[in-house]
This record gives C-alpha cells, sequence and structure tokens, in this order.
C-alpha cells in the first residue's frame, strides 16, 4: 500500500525555513512549460495534485501565452502557504481555512480568486470494516487531519453540529499520504481529507464517508499570490492573464469531466474513476473575491479562534486583493 500511495499521493514535506533551498534543489528536476518570450516573466505556480496545472494543459488553455510557468505540486495547502511565505512561489492554490491559518500564523499572500465547488468531498473517511458508522461514533476517537486544513476545519463543525465537544475527540496532524497510512494500519480512526484523496479511498479502497463538508464548509479555494509578486507589475498582468485562462479551463472540464478523467489518470497517476468522480462532483467555478467570500472567510477565522487554533481574533478584510477580475464577477 505504502508503494502505491508514493506513486498516487505526492507525499512532499516543505518546512517554512527550507522551502526555498527545497525548490532550488528541484530545479533540475521540475517540469517548466516554455511558450514564446518566455524569458520575459517568469510565474512560479504552487499546485495541489490534479488541480490547475491538469485542467489547464488538458484543455490546452496554456497555448499561446508569453510568459513562462513553472509549476510545484504539493500534497495539501499547508506546504503551498509555506512556500508562499517564503516567496518560493508566487501564486499558489490552497482552501480558504489553511490561507486564513497561515496569514494569522504570520503569513502575507493575498487571496486574487475564488474556486467556489460543493464541499461534499471534503470529509470524514474510514476504513470499510470500521465498526464508526456516523459522526456520533466518533466520541473518543482519533482524527488525522493537516493542522488548520479544511479537513480539520469540517470535524470540528461535524462535532459540534452532532452536539459533542472539540475535546470529544483527538487530532493527529498528518500529511495526506501519512494519514491514510495511519487510518489503513489502525494507528488513527478517522481521516478528514478532499479530493482526489477522498474519491481515491472510495473507489479503490472502499473507504466509507461518516460525513461530508455540505453545511460545514464553504467550498472556497483561494488563488493567492505574494506581496512580492502582486507589487510587480509585470508579473501582475501576467496572473490576470492565467486567471482567466483558469476560469475558462474550469468552465472546459465541467463540461467535459468524462474526457478529462481520462487526461487526468494520464498527468496525475491516478486511475480514471476516482479522478473522473472527483472532478464530476466538484462542479467548480473561478470568481472574483467578493463581500461574500470576506464575510465567509471572517467567520472561519472566528470559528478558529473560538477553538483556540488562533492565538487573537483577526480581521481578515486586508488579506484579500480585490482588483482581480473573472469573468463572473461572483455568484
Amino acid at each position: 500500500m505504502k508503494k502505491i500511495l508514493v506513486g498516487i499521493i505526492s507525499a512532499v514535506s516543505i518546512s517554512l525555513a527550507a522551502c526555498n533551498k527545497q525548490v532550488n534543489q528541484a530545479e533540475n528536476t521540475k517540469e517548466v512549460t516554455k511558450l514564446k518570450n518566455s524569458a520575459q516573466i517568469e510565474l512560479k505556480i504552487g499546485d495541489q495534485k490534479g488541480n490547475m496545472r491538469a485542467q489547464l494543459e488538458a484543455s490546452k488553455l496554456l497555448d499561446g501565452i508569453d510568459y513562462k510557468i513553472s509549476w510545484y505540486e504539493f500534497p495539501a495547502a499547508a506546504p503551498v502557504a509555506e512556500a508562499l511565505n517564503a516567496t518560493a512561489i508566487d501564486i499558489g492554490y490552497l482552501g480558504d481555512a489553511p490561507f486564513i491559518f497561515a496569514n494569522a500564523n504570520g503569513g502575507h499572500a493575498r487571496a486574487i480568486a475564488v474556486n467556489r465547488y460543493d464541499p461534499y468531498a471534503v470529509a470524514l473517511l474510514v476504513p470499510k470494516d470500521s465498526p464508526i458508522k456516523s459522526i456520533q461514533d466518533i466520541k473518543g476517537k482519533t482524527i488525522t487531519a493537516n493542522k488548520g486544513s479544511i479537513g480539520q476545519l469540517v470535524t470540528l463543525r461535524a462535532v459540534e453540529r452532532a452536539g459533542l465537544k472539540a475535546s470529544d475527540v483527538n487530532f493527529k496532524f498528518l500529511p495526506p499520504a501519512d494519514g491514510k497510512l495511519a487510518v489503513a494500519n489502525g494507528n488513527v480512526d478517522v481521516w478528514a481529507v478532499w479530493d482526489p484523496y477522498t474519491a481515491y479511498a472510495e473507489v479503490i479502497d472502499g473507504f466509507r464517508i461518516i460525513e461530508n463538508g455540505r453545511g460545514l464548509y464553504s467550498g472556497f479555494t483561494f488563488l493567492a499570490g505574494t506581496e512580492q509578486a502582486l507589487n510587480d507589475q509585470q508579473k501582475r498582468a501576467a496572473i490576470q492573464d492565467f486567471i482567466y485562462r483558469l476560469e475558462e479551463s474550469q468552465e472546459w472540464v465541467n463540461k467535459n469531466y468524462q474526457s478529462f478523467g481520462k487526461e487526468l489518470a494520464k498527468i496525475t497517476g491516478i486511475p480514471e474513476e476516482p479522478a473522473t468522480l472527483a472532478f464530476k462532483r466538484k462542479n467548480a467555478t473561478w470568481t472574483s473575491i467578493t463581500d461574500d467570500v470576506i464575510a465567509t472567510s471572517q467567520d472561519t477565522a472566528d470559528f478558529y479562534h473560538k477553538h483556540q487554533l488562533l492565538n487573537q481574533k483577526i480581521d481578515v478584510s486586508g488579506l484579500f486583493d480585490r482588483e482581480f477580475n473573472t469573468k463572473q464577477a461572483g455568484n
């Protein structure tokens, strides 16, 4: 199983102190999308497995751009946030909860666009033979999640909605690959994670969802940029162009998720069935930052403070740059 996980799920671990060093060491092996006039502008983009890069390449919407893109793939949002904070990347893809968590703990990135999607697959999973049948059964159990992740957020809100207390459960903070192994080996009871990990665990391993993110999580993932990149006018123009292409690629995926699933399987190594399932149920749309996005993010920050994940209350309004546009201003 470990061999499969290593092949399917990128177990990349980048600490804040080592982030620039590791990115530099990866220069010789990372794949770079080189296009005309690429020497003029380079965007270093942090992605998570099977997301922006996969859909942009499958839809061929990177064809003809006049800047260079260097892609860096991460297994979860936390190392994306660390890379942004270390300015090892210019822009990155991460959920609203880890974005807020990172910025409350010294980060300086700004959210510039939002991916709105069905939060069903941000879920709590158990192995098929687990005695745990519902959220009520997790009292006294151990849940694995990334600290500050959307998985932890959904867990805490699910516990609260079920009439339990946060102290009724224990957390073991692990990245997705290690978390899955811990659950499979019986070292923890529940895995709180998101697609494509959820779809893979369901389809390939027979894991069961005991709680999903609907009604518990916003379904917001941000494209965020460093202050350094956003203050560079040439890069800013390239980022705006990238957002338009990203939005269009999402529309293409929504209309062609079946064929995209086949392409995604080739790109990521994730089998076709879970790859297709992940994007079919996601049904995502990219939009600009709007008032409801900021209000929802403030609610998330307040919730984290309530549960002592943030040391002090924060005003999230300064964490957004609203000058970037999409064709759809928002819902």
